[in-house]
């Protein structure tokens, strides 16, 4: 049935919120306009001198035109590195090519050379998990110097690594995943091993090339002397080594050719078909911030949230009068089935037994998960312990782990604790998880750190200066799970797959669940329903 609002629009605290939240849009959108500028007029103008379009450009013309662009990470590397390594140097997100979803991996040369950053190999191999996941052609726009050299024990020996970019080529080609490249620029060392390794590889005439050794290193190694142009250039890879497929004579032509391949894949998938015709809902999405504002510590119905994200405004909502602290509901989005999770509070023994319930049901009935995560944790004290509130809140943590369906979250609220885990936070490997600006995560709030810390060390804290340590103490903590609870420092690291604007999150999880719907086939087997 669709439900009531009670919100009133002309409120003076709908207005104080809406206003808070507006100014957490205007620093997405400037941080966002950083993400996108790449490395800076200068270097973009010099990009282009050399007959290269801009990345964003080359996504634009690859993709059909008019479909949409999920980018993923946008914001990865902020306020890193002197924020000199916008989006990482990687443009990476999952867009339409000939009718195909695809996900697209993209160097950006202007930052850094397209060299590759602790957090830039993160984003590609998180960009390869959702392909893998997904199952997605791969399609790499190479403009790649290799490993950033400086930040070499941070992106070369460990799993996760640079190397496991070139493992996951290899895995998800050998599961039936196209892997294909188009070169067009230099490729350096590791860079060189991304069109080789791929099935497919085209290559742009004067400016793409690709070597595992540059000419210093070969200088170097065996004391040759030898040009770019005739160590790994493009007719050279496309006409003698057989490395490169096609030679292209210049971007356009290889964005082209890269599309021809796409059209000629027969990836055996049919368009997901929705279950029922997507209706607009019948509250306006542009009045989430009215309703959520900026402080966390203010309350609200969430249902005034979900009214506003799901088809016709339309919750089939399951007990309904239990565990009140966590709405669970049946809904549609874009016309495609969604069972959603979403705190009102914080879980107790009977929410979080609700919600394993609820969770083994869509699991049952095949029907995707999302979480909407606004969380302090599990309730604690005497009471709550004797209750059951460990092993209550581990059924809902084991029920979300296992469920064989897919699972979406976004963090629209605080994310604090064990909250974070039974809410399925990015330890529990949800499809994709998204966060809004007015977000936190952290195992705790800045105001309860502080108190448990400056408790903990109060019996050592005595004599002189006792009071002006624990202050300082006090300071410090504060500081620090502030800034490390921020939203664009969980996205610089990429915790998250990107901040999005709650007006904009039915459009995303719209084009999540529709990917998912045509990529992940039915569970299938044994689906009991436990009434724990």
């Amino acid at each position: 049935m669709s439900v009531a609002s009670r919100i009133n629009p002309r409120s003076e605290a709908f207005a104080r919120n809406a206003e808070h939240f507006a100014n957490l849009l205007a620093t997405l959108h400037e941080r966002m306009a950083w993400a996108m500028r790449g490395g800076g007029d200068k270097l973009m103008q010099r990009h282009i001198e050399r007959g290269k379009l801009p990345v964003r450009q080359r996504i634009d013309l690859l993709l059909d035109v008019g479909s949409p662009f999920l980018e993923i990470a946008p914001l990865a590397a902020w306020g890193l590195y002197d924020n000199e390594v916008p989006a990482a140097g990687i443009v990476a997100g999952i867009g339409l090519v000939e009718g195909v979803h695809c996900m697209i991996i993209a160097n950006d040369a202007t930052v850094k050379g397209g060299s590759f950053f602790r957090e830039t190999v993160r984003k590609h191999v998180r960009a390869q998990d959702i392909a893998l996941q997904n199952r997605l052609p791969c399609l790499y726009l190479v403009d790649c110097g290799g490993a950033y050299l400086p930040e070499q024990d941070q992106v070369f020996p460990d799993w996760g690594h640079f190397g496991t970019t070139f493992y996951n080529q290899c895995r998800m080609s050998a599961e039936g995943l196209p892997q294909l490249s188009a070169v067009f620029g230099g490729c350096t060392a590791g860079g060189a091993y991304i069109p080789a390794l791929s099935d497919e590889a085209i290559i742009v005439q004067g400016t793409g090339r690709i070597h595992l050794g540059g000419p210093p290193i070969v200088k170097a190694a065996i004391n040759e002397v030898v040009d770019g142009e005739t160590l790994g250039g493009a007719a050279m890879h496309t006409r003698v080594s057989g490395v490169t497929d096609y030679l292209a004579t210049d971007e356009k032509q290889a964005l082209a050719k890269l599309r021809q391949i796409v059209r000629h894949l027969n990836m055996p998938w049919t368009p997901a078909v929705p279950a029922r015709a997507s209706l607009p809902p019948r509250f306006d999405p542009g009045e989430i911030g009215g309703i959520v504002g900026g402080n966390l510590k203010q309350p609200y119905d969430v249902r005034e949230v979900l009214i506003r994200l799901v088809d016709d405004s339309e919750l089939q909502e399951f007990k309904p009068e239990y565990g009140t602290t966590l709405v669970c509901a049946m809904a549609h989005l874009h016309g495609q089935p969604v069972g959603i999770l979403a705190n009102n509070g914080v879980l107790f023994s009977d929410s979080s037994v609700k919600g394993a319930h609820f969770i083994e049901l869509c699991n049952q009935r095949n029907i995707p998960l999302l979480f909407l995560q606004n969380i302090t944790g599990f309730m604690v004290g005497t009471e709550a312990e004797r209750g059951g509130i460990a092993k209550h809140s581990a059924k809902l943590v084991y029920a979300m782990s296992t469920a064989r369906v897919p699972r979406l979250t976004v963090l629209i609220g605080g994310s604090y604790g064990a909250g974070n885990y039974g809410m399925c936070g990015r330890g529990f490997a949800p499809n994709f998880l998204f966060a809004w600006p007015n977000s936190r995560i952290a195992t705790m709030s800045p105001e309860v750190a502080t108190t448990v810390l400056t408790e903990l060390r109060k019996s050592s804290l005595k004599g002189v200066g006792a009071e002006a340590e624990r202050v300082e103490l006090a300071r410090q903590t504060t500081e620090q799970f502030t800034r490390q609870s921020d939203p664009y420092y969980a996205t610089a690291r990429l915790w998250d797959d990107g901040i999005i604007e709650p007006s904009q999150t039915r459009d995303v999880l719209g084009l999540c669940l529709q990917l998912l719907a045509q990529g992940i086939p039915r569970v299938t087997g044994p689906s009991p329903v436990f009434r724990m």
